[in-house]
């Protein structure tokens, strides 16, 4: 059951504040890992044990949970996590930790699902990491939700709704997803597919739980 969970302005939700450990000792594995790879007797890397390869071209079935908690430079997690910090809060204390855990899960399926079906399709593509796709699905539900709560972006001067942000950002992944520039590395159907099942998921939520959504 939903409930709604206080907590003080400067106190994490416990489900954030456990992401965000998560991925942080994950990278830090990472780099440990990958650094001992490169010298070691048999080359190992630990990124590529939990990235998330196409169809048969490397895929295993963990590799569904384990690429969302792995992050390929510091600026990748660092944006990632400001993002779950900033949004996955809003969400967590709307619903308590155990829904917004299965959300930010399923999402992250969500998102690697379309991503791997778009791969087959397209015949190419390469390992995918990171927390983008379930972060997608945070953000597009707060927009969603709270699509009115203004947020000041960088290098924009006045406050913007985050309906408008979040549609920005979506056009920005369809753009990038069909018509991908040389050297993007961004897996732009990742982040549509995670979105895409958050957006889902809330409607779902929504019509046949109303009462206890909030």
């Amino acid at each position: 059951m939903s409930r709604f969970e206080y907590y003080r302005p400067n106190q994490m939700p416990p489900v954030v504040r456990g992401l965000l450990i998560t991925n942080a000792v994950v990278f830090l594995l990472q780099q440990l890992g990958d650094s001992y790879g490169r010298t070691a007797p048999i080359p190992f890397s630990l990124t590529g044990k939990l990235a998330l390869f196409p169809f048969g071209a490397g895929f295993e079935v963990y590799q569904l949970v384990t690429h969302m908690f792995t992050h390929w430079d510091f600026g990748h997690i660092l944006f990632n996590m400001f993002a779950l910090w900033t949004f996955g809060k809003m969400l967590e204390m709307v619903w308590g930790p155990k829904r917004f855990l299965n959300f930010y899960l399923l999402c992250g399926l969500g998102a690697a699902i379309i991503h791997l079906v778009v791969q087959y399709v397209q015949g190419n593509g390469v390992p995918a990491i990171g927390a983008s796709g379930a972060v997608m699905g945070v953000f597009a539900a707060c927009a969603y939700l709270f699509p009115n709560t203004e947020m000041h972006i960088m290098f924009i001067p006045i406050p913007v709704k985050l309906k408008w942000i979040a549609a920005g950002y979506i056009a920005i992944d369809l753009f990038g997803g069909f018509s991908p520039s040389a050297g993007d590395g961004i897996a732009h159907f990742a982040h549509l597919g995670g979105a895409l099942t958050g957006f889902i998921i809330v409607l779902i939520w929504q019509k046949t739980n109303r009462r206890r959504l909030y």
